[in-house]
């Protein structure tokens, strides 16, 4: 299962809403080749849902990932960081004790 932070959850909520994005998106999280790690996340809002997909509910958001993701993204908690240095999202494999930053789209 995918967490979300009080931060992240609030950010997901501002974006839906601020792009008028449908109701009932969700934010949709995966991964794909390539990164330093050999794997970078990807993030996006999607209204559609497979029927394989995993959905979760995280307070007031629902999050969507494919079940290869799920594979690699289960016990991951996703966090915003705004601050000097920048801002982005961040993920910490809570499962496996390492971390990382993500890009999205």
């Amino acid at each position: 299962m995918i967490t979300l932070t009080e931060r992240a959850s609030a950010e997901v909520k501002r974006i839906i809403s601020e792009q008028g994005l449908p109701d009932g998106s969700a934010l949709r999280v995966g991964v794909k080749g390539g990164g330093c790690s050999g794997f970078s996340y990807t993030l996006g809002f999607d209204d559609q849902v497979g029927d394989t997909d995993q959905v979760s509910q995280v307070g007031d958001v629902r999050v969507v990932c494919d079940p290869k993701s799920s594979l690699y993204l289960n016990g991951t908690e996703t966090d915003y960081q705004h601050g000097r240095m920048g801002r982005g999202r961040t993920f910490r494999h809570l499962l496996q004790g390492a971390s990382g930053q993500g890009e999205g789209r």
